[in-house]
């Protein structure tokens, strides 16, 4: 396992939700991290964000960890659950909901259906 591999596995053992993205949560980079802080942050979820663009060795690393090839990346309980387009679908659909509440992590169910009724 090299260096960068252990360092990420550590992160989302350590953290029940962590984002990995351009820029931080307070600044993101990219209009797709935007989006999936937006998400986070409006349902209330806690979540650690990794700045890949202070790090190369992560920033690759994160995408040979996942085999996925872009930012950003959202992992639930060490679990890779997805990137931009994966994230807003599984919220509009109620997916991210049922895995958030199978895996104990706390979010705002009201401002959830919030996000759904406004993209109705």
């Amino acid at each position: 396992m090299t260096d960068a591999n252990a360092q990420i596995k550590e992160i989302v053992t350590d953290n029940d939700v962590v984002l990995f993205m351009k820029g931080t949560s307070a600044m993101p980079q990219c209009g797709f991290s935007s989006r999936v802080v937006g998400v986070l942050n409006y349902m209330g979820i806690e979540y650690k964000d990794v700045n890949v663009l202070e790090d190369e060795v992560v920033r690759q690393g994160i995408k040979d960890f996942s085999d996925w090839p872009t930012i950003p990346q959202l992992y639930i309980k060490g679990e890779f659950v997805g990137g931009c387009d994966i994230i807003t679908e599984m919220t509009l659909s109620g997916e991210l909901d049922t895995m958030l509440e199978e895996n104990g992590v706390k979010f705002d169910k009201d401002a959830a259906d919030k996000i759904r009724a406004s993209n109705a």
